[in-house]
């Protein structure tokens, strides 16, 4: 009988080898230090390196996203987001792989359990533009009763920006007409030594009060 392989065992190398070949393996772990740079690239990026063509490429982006997508996997009971460590937990692994500014609302029940979450907007590195509009439209029609807004910042650092503050405000204000609370406006960065937390909320810092 073929004895069973243990993939928790092996190392990054070993399981990108599984899917590229070691060579490539080992090419583009030097090129990219990272799985979350490597998984940043797209397909054309990946090519570039030597013996990685289409299938491969396509086989290592599928394999990534499977992991973003079991990371993400919950039980049937939607998640309870009263906190924004909990809407980062719950959006890190997707927005930290983003290398523009991308806009998710999430749209919560009257208990602040997770309805489910929607990308609405894309913008440049630095640049985010959105409309209470567009939110509001959402949340109107899955019938929320309240909801909290993320992005990411692809510079690292989730520090909010005047940008931020400002749509911050215009969704409170539109909250505030229609009776659908903006619970939090939650950006999402990275660690450093000297940041503790790769998140900022902004109801935290105290920009939802008068």
């Amino acid at each position: 009988m073929a004895m069973r392989m243990s993939y928790i065992t092996l190392n990054t190398n070993e399981l990108l080898a599984n899917i590229t070949g070691q060579n490539q393996a080992l090419a583009l772990m030097e090129r990219y230090e990272s799985l979350t740079a490597l998984a940043r690239a797209d397909d054309q990026e990946l090519m570039q390196v030597p013996g990685v063509g289409a299938a491969k490429a396509a086989a290592l982006k599928s394999a990534l996203t499977l992991a973003i997508k079991l990371s993400q996997e919950i039980t049937a009971e939607p998640p309870l987001l009263d906190s924004p460590d909990k809407i980062a937990d719950l959006l890190r692994e997707e927005l930290r792989l983003q290398t523009t500014e991308t806009f998710i609302v999430v749209l919560l029940n009257t208990r602040r359990k997770l309805i489910k979450y929607v990308h609405i907007s894309n913008g440049t590195l630095d640049t985010l533009l959105v409309h209470p509009r567009q939110v509001y439209r959402l949340a109107i029609a899955a019938n929320a009763a309240a909801i909290v807004v993320a992005h990411n910042h692809p510079s690292s650092d989730p520090t909010a920006s005047e940008a931020d503050i400002k749509v911050t405000r215009d969704l409170i204000r539109a909250g505030q007409l229609l009776k659908i609370e903006l619970v939090d406006h939650v950006i999402i960065g990275a660690k450093t030594t000297e940041r503790q937390k790769d998140y900022v909320s902004l109801r935290e810092q105290g920009y939802f009060y008068a």
